[in-house]
Protein backbone atom coordinates (compact mmCIF):
# COMPACT_ATOMS: atom_id res chain seq x y z
CA UNK A 1 0.00 0.00 0.00
CA UNK A 2 1.49 3.23 -0.91
CA UNK A 3 2.82 5.70 2.05
CA UNK A 4 -0.11 8.49 3.34
CA UNK A 5 -0.67 11.19 1.14
CA UNK A 6 -0.02 14.67 2.13
CA UNK A 7 -3.34 15.65 2.83
CA UNK A 8 -4.04 12.67 5.36
CA UNK A 9 -0.49 13.24 6.92
CA UNK A 10 -1.54 17.23 7.35
CA UNK A 11 -4.84 15.90 8.81
CA UNK A 12 -2.87 13.45 11.55
CA UNK A 13 -0.83 16.08 12.83
CA UNK A 14 -3.68 18.85 12.98
CA UNK A 15 -6.21 16.79 14.26
CA UNK A 16 -4.50 13.79 16.30
CA UNK A 17 -6.05 11.45 14.14
CA UNK A 18 -6.73 9.87 10.57
CA UNK A 19 -8.93 7.28 8.87
CA UNK A 20 -7.28 5.23 6.22
CA UNK A 21 -9.78 3.53 4.12
CA UNK A 22 -9.29 -0.15 2.75
CA UNK A 23 -6.20 -0.88 4.17
CA UNK A 24 -6.76 -4.17 5.34
CA UNK A 25 -8.93 -7.39 3.51
CA UNK A 26 -11.71 -8.50 4.68
CA UNK A 27 -10.99 -11.90 3.14
CA UNK A 28 -7.13 -12.57 3.47
CA UNK A 29 -6.36 -10.64 6.81
CA UNK A 30 -10.03 -10.56 9.07
CA UNK A 31 -11.83 -13.14 8.41
CA UNK A 32 -8.96 -15.70 9.07
CA UNK A 33 -8.83 -13.67 12.28
CA UNK A 34 -12.38 -13.92 13.26
CA UNK A 35 -12.01 -18.16 12.09
CA UNK A 36 -9.70 -18.69 15.31
CA UNK A 37 -11.51 -16.49 17.64
CA UNK A 38 -14.33 -19.07 16.64
CA UNK A 39 -11.86 -21.65 17.87
CA UNK A 40 -11.07 -19.91 21.25
CA UNK A 41 -14.93 -19.17 22.11
CA UNK A 42 -15.18 -23.14 21.87
CA UNK A 43 -12.37 -23.46 24.71
CA UNK A 44 -14.26 -20.90 26.41
CA UNK A 45 -17.52 -22.44 26.32
CA UNK A 46 -16.01 -25.92 26.87
CA UNK A 47 -14.60 -24.66 29.70
CA UNK A 48 -17.77 -23.18 31.02
CA UNK A 49 -19.77 -26.13 30.43
CA UNK A 50 -17.54 -28.31 32.18
CA UNK A 51 -17.57 -25.64 35.34
CA UNK A 52 -21.40 -25.97 35.31
CA UNK A 53 -21.55 -22.39 34.75
CA UNK A 54 -23.39 -22.75 31.53
CA UNK A 55 -26.33 -25.38 30.43
CA UNK A 56 -25.40 -25.98 27.08
CA UNK A 57 -22.22 -24.82 24.64
CA UNK A 58 -24.35 -23.27 21.99
CA UNK A 59 -22.64 -24.75 19.35
CA UNK A 60 -25.58 -23.41 17.15
CA UNK A 61 -25.21 -20.12 17.40
CA UNK A 62 -22.73 -18.09 15.38
CA UNK A 63 -19.56 -15.82 17.29
CA UNK A 64 -21.61 -13.16 18.46
CA UNK A 65 -24.60 -14.29 19.23
CA UNK A 66 -22.73 -17.16 21.37
CA UNK A 67 -20.72 -14.85 23.34
CA UNK A 68 -23.75 -12.58 23.99
CA UNK A 69 -25.69 -15.70 25.62
CA UNK A 70 -22.34 -16.72 27.29
CA UNK A 71 -22.25 -13.65 28.90
CA UNK A 72 -25.69 -13.10 29.74
CA UNK A 73 -25.96 -16.78 31.62
CA UNK A 74 -22.71 -16.24 33.68
CA UNK A 75 -23.51 -12.64 34.37
CA UNK A 76 -20.01 -11.59 33.57
CA UNK A 77 -17.61 -10.54 30.28
CA UNK A 78 -14.69 -12.76 29.31
CA UNK A 79 -11.95 -10.13 27.65
CA UNK A 80 -9.23 -11.68 29.21
CA UNK A 81 -9.69 -14.68 27.32
CA UNK A 82 -9.56 -13.73 23.85
CA UNK A 83 -6.99 -10.55 24.62
CA UNK A 84 -3.74 -10.95 23.20
CA UNK A 85 -2.37 -8.30 26.26
CA UNK A 86 -2.02 -9.70 29.77
CA UNK A 87 -3.70 -7.26 32.11
CA UNK A 88 -1.24 -4.86 33.83
CA UNK A 89 -1.26 -6.41 37.37
CA UNK A 90 -2.20 -9.26 39.33
CA UNK A 91 -1.00 -11.97 36.22
CA UNK A 92 -1.29 -15.26 37.69
CA UNK A 93 -0.03 -18.88 35.62
CA UNK A 94 -3.39 -19.62 34.71
CA UNK A 95 -4.08 -15.63 33.58
CA UNK A 96 -5.89 -16.67 29.52
CA UNK A 97 -4.47 -14.86 26.82
CA UNK A 98 -4.99 -15.51 22.81
CA UNK A 99 -2.21 -14.79 20.61
CA UNK A 100 -2.36 -17.35 17.40
CA UNK A 101 -0.98 -17.17 13.66
CA UNK A 102 -4.05 -15.38 12.24
CA UNK A 103 -3.67 -12.24 15.11
CA UNK A 104 -0.37 -12.08 14.39
CA UNK A 105 -0.62 -11.97 10.65
CA UNK A 106 -3.05 -8.60 11.38
CA UNK A 107 0.10 -7.13 13.60
CA UNK A 108 1.92 -7.43 10.38
CA UNK A 109 0.25 -7.15 7.47
CA UNK A 110 1.93 -5.11 5.00
CA UNK A 111 -0.53 -2.34 4.05
CA UNK A 112 -1.00 -1.81 7.88
CA UNK A 113 3.04 -1.38 8.56
CA UNK A 114 3.18 0.70 5.85
CA UNK A 115 0.45 3.33 7.18
CA UNK A 116 1.95 2.88 10.34
CA UNK A 117 5.16 3.63 8.46
CA UNK A 118 4.33 6.49 6.73
CA UNK A 119 4.06 7.89 10.41
CA UNK A 120 6.59 6.57 12.71
CA UNK A 121 9.58 5.15 10.07
CA UNK A 122 10.63 1.69 8.80
CA UNK A 123 11.65 0.89 12.10
CA UNK A 124 8.81 -0.73 13.93
CA UNK A 125 8.37 -2.59 17.30
CA UNK A 126 5.01 -4.29 17.76
CA UNK A 127 4.24 -2.38 21.35
CA UNK A 128 2.80 -4.53 24.11
CA UNK A 129 0.02 -2.36 25.03
CA UNK A 130 -2.91 -3.55 22.66
CA UNK A 131 -6.28 -5.05 22.99
CA UNK A 132 -8.98 -6.93 21.34
CA UNK A 133 -12.42 -5.45 22.46
CA UNK A 134 -15.49 -7.49 22.05
CA UNK A 135 -18.17 -5.45 23.59
CA UNK A 136 -21.84 -7.18 23.45
CA UNK A 137 -25.10 -4.75 23.60
CA UNK A 138 -24.68 -2.71 26.67
CA UNK A 139 -28.38 -3.85 27.35
CA UNK A 140 -26.94 -7.40 27.96
CA UNK A 141 -24.14 -6.31 30.18
CA UNK A 142 -23.35 -6.21 33.86
CA UNK A 143 -23.27 -3.64 35.52
CA UNK A 144 -20.81 -1.79 38.03
CA UNK A 145 -21.83 0.03 41.27
CA UNK A 146 -22.65 3.14 39.85
CA UNK A 147 -25.23 1.25 37.34
CA UNK A 148 -23.37 1.27 34.32
CA UNK A 149 -22.10 -1.49 32.36
CA UNK A 150 -19.16 -3.18 32.63
CA UNK A 151 -17.36 -3.08 28.79
CA UNK A 152 -19.74 -0.66 27.92
CA UNK A 153 -18.92 3.04 26.84
CA UNK A 154 -15.06 4.31 26.90
CA UNK A 155 -14.34 6.63 29.04
CA UNK A 156 -11.99 9.80 27.74
CA UNK A 157 -8.77 8.92 28.10
CA UNK A 158 -4.94 9.51 26.60
CA UNK A 159 -2.92 6.48 25.12
CA UNK A 160 0.09 8.01 26.43
CA UNK A 161 -1.65 8.24 30.09
CA UNK A 162 -1.38 4.06 30.20
CA UNK A 163 2.44 3.88 29.62
CA UNK A 164 4.71 4.33 32.39
CA UNK A 165 6.85 7.69 32.16
CA UNK A 166 10.09 5.98 30.60
CA UNK A 167 7.91 5.80 26.87
CA UNK A 168 7.05 9.55 27.39
CA UNK A 169 9.01 11.04 24.69
CA UNK A 170 8.04 7.69 22.98
CA UNK A 171 6.47 8.39 19.41
CA UNK A 172 3.96 5.57 20.07
CA UNK A 173 0.85 5.09 17.90
CA UNK A 174 -2.39 3.76 17.79
CA UNK A 175 -4.03 1.97 15.27
CA UNK A 176 -7.63 1.06 15.56
CA UNK A 177 -9.64 -1.08 13.16
CA UNK A 178 -12.69 -2.73 13.57
CA UNK A 179 -13.63 -6.66 12.20
CA UNK A 180 -16.85 -5.71 11.17
CA UNK A 181 -18.36 -2.42 9.74
CA UNK A 182 -18.80 -0.12 12.53
CA UNK A 183 -21.52 2.11 12.53
CA UNK A 184 -23.13 4.83 15.09
CA UNK A 185 -25.21 2.35 16.66
CA UNK A 186 -22.08 0.15 17.99
CA UNK A 187 -20.32 2.46 19.56
CA UNK A 188 -17.58 3.74 17.69
CA UNK A 189 -14.38 5.66 18.55
CA UNK A 190 -14.83 9.22 19.64
CA UNK A 191 -12.51 11.79 19.07
CA UNK A 192 -11.69 15.07 20.50
CA UNK A 193 -10.09 17.04 17.15
CA UNK A 194 -6.77 18.44 17.98
CA UNK A 195 -6.65 17.79 21.37
CA UNK A 196 -3.36 16.16 21.38
CA UNK A 197 -1.61 19.86 21.31
CA UNK A 198 -2.48 20.22 25.08
CA UNK A 199 0.44 17.40 25.78
CA UNK A 200 -0.88 14.35 28.25
CA UNK A 201 -3.47 15.77 30.38
CA UNK A 202 -4.24 14.49 34.00
CA UNK A 203 -5.94 11.17 34.04
CA UNK A 204 -8.60 11.70 37.49
CA UNK A 205 -9.23 8.13 39.16
CA UNK A 206 -12.99 7.68 40.32
CA UNK A 207 -14.02 10.78 38.74
CA UNK A 208 -17.67 11.40 39.01
CA UNK A 209 -18.03 15.33 37.06
CA UNK A 210 -17.93 13.88 33.28
CA UNK A 211 -21.19 12.22 31.75
CA UNK A 212 -22.70 9.64 33.94
CA UNK A 213 -21.98 6.71 32.45
CA UNK A 214 -18.22 7.19 32.97
CA UNK A 215 -19.29 7.79 36.23
CA UNK A 216 -16.16 6.70 39.10
CA UNK A 217 -13.97 5.51 36.07
CA UNK A 218 -10.34 6.98 35.82
CA UNK A 219 -10.37 9.95 32.91
CA UNK A 220 -9.79 12.81 31.29
CA UNK A 221 -12.24 15.69 33.16
CA UNK A 222 -13.83 17.13 30.41
CA UNK A 223 -13.12 20.60 31.46
CA UNK A 224 -9.63 19.99 30.45
CA UNK A 225 -10.44 19.90 26.47
CA UNK A 226 -12.78 20.77 24.21
CA UNK A 227 -14.74 17.77 24.33
CA UNK A 228 -18.59 19.94 22.81
CA UNK A 229 -16.12 19.60 19.73
CA UNK A 230 -15.66 14.99 20.41
CA UNK A 231 -16.76 13.21 17.01
CA UNK A 232 -17.46 9.90 16.41
CA UNK A 233 -15.38 8.11 13.94
CA UNK A 234 -18.18 5.02 12.17
CA UNK A 235 -15.87 3.01 9.98
CA UNK A 236 -16.21 0.07 7.42
CA UNK A 237 -14.94 -3.70 7.90
CA UNK A 238 -10.89 -3.42 6.83
CA UNK A 239 -10.17 0.88 7.12
CA UNK A 240 -8.23 1.80 10.12
CA UNK A 241 -7.89 4.60 12.11
CA UNK A 242 -4.29 6.13 13.38
CA UNK A 243 -4.69 7.91 16.22
CA UNK A 244 -1.52 10.26 17.95
CA UNK A 245 -1.30 9.03 21.92
CA UNK A 246 -1.71 12.26 23.23
CA UNK A 247 -5.25 12.59 21.33
CA UNK A 248 -8.08 12.58 23.66
CA UNK A 249 -11.10 9.98 23.01
CA UNK A 250 -12.99 7.06 24.18
CA UNK A 251 -15.80 5.21 22.20
CA UNK A 252 -19.61 5.10 22.15
CA UNK A 253 -22.10 2.46 23.82
CA UNK A 254 -23.05 -0.67 21.71
CA UNK A 255 -26.85 -0.15 21.24
CA UNK A 256 -26.80 -2.53 17.92
CA UNK A 257 -28.26 -5.87 18.44
CA UNK A 258 -24.73 -7.62 17.74
CA UNK A 259 -21.09 -7.23 19.35
CA UNK A 260 -19.00 -4.52 18.87
CA UNK A 261 -15.43 -6.19 17.64
CA UNK A 262 -12.24 -4.48 17.42
CA UNK A 263 -8.54 -4.01 17.64
CA UNK A 264 -6.38 -1.42 19.22
CA UNK A 265 -2.91 -1.73 18.61
CA UNK A 266 0.13 0.51 19.66
CA UNK A 267 3.47 0.56 17.37
CA UNK A 268 6.74 2.02 18.38
CA UNK A 269 10.01 3.06 16.69
CA UNK A 270 11.99 0.02 17.92
CA UNK A 271 14.89 2.24 19.53
CA UNK A 272 12.43 3.87 22.06
CA UNK A 273 10.85 2.58 25.26
CA UNK A 274 7.58 0.81 25.28
CA UNK A 275 6.29 2.26 28.52
CA UNK A 276 5.07 -1.22 29.85
CA UNK A 277 8.78 -3.22 30.26
CA UNK A 278 7.40 -6.28 31.91
CA UNK A 279 5.39 -7.20 29.13
CA UNK A 280 7.26 -8.51 25.40
CA UNK A 281 6.62 -6.72 22.29
CA UNK A 282 8.56 -8.09 19.00
CA UNK A 283 10.03 -6.22 15.84
CA UNK A 284 7.10 -5.73 13.54
CA UNK A 285 9.20 -4.53 10.21
CA UNK A 286 13.09 -3.95 10.35
CA UNK A 287 14.12 -2.01 6.69
CA UNK A 288 17.81 -2.25 7.97
CA UNK A 289 17.80 -5.66 8.79
CA UNK A 290 14.40 -7.47 7.29
CA UNK A 291 15.74 -10.69 7.87
CA UNK A 292 16.66 -10.42 11.78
Amino acid sequence: MPALTPSQLDHFASEGYVVVKGVLDPVTTLDPVIDEYATVLDSLADDLYAQGEITSRYEELEFGDRYIQICVETGRVHSQYFDFSLPFQNVQPDTPFWAGPAVFRAFTDPNLLDVVESLIGPEIYSNPVQHVRIKPPERYLPKNQYGNAILGATQWHQDHGVVTEEADDTQMLTVWFSLQDTPIEKGPLMVAPGSHKSGLLPHCPNYMDNAPQFAGAAQVPEKLFAADRAIPVPVERGDVICVHKQTVHGSYPNVSDEVRWSFDLRYNPTDQPTGRIAFPGFIARGRRAPDS
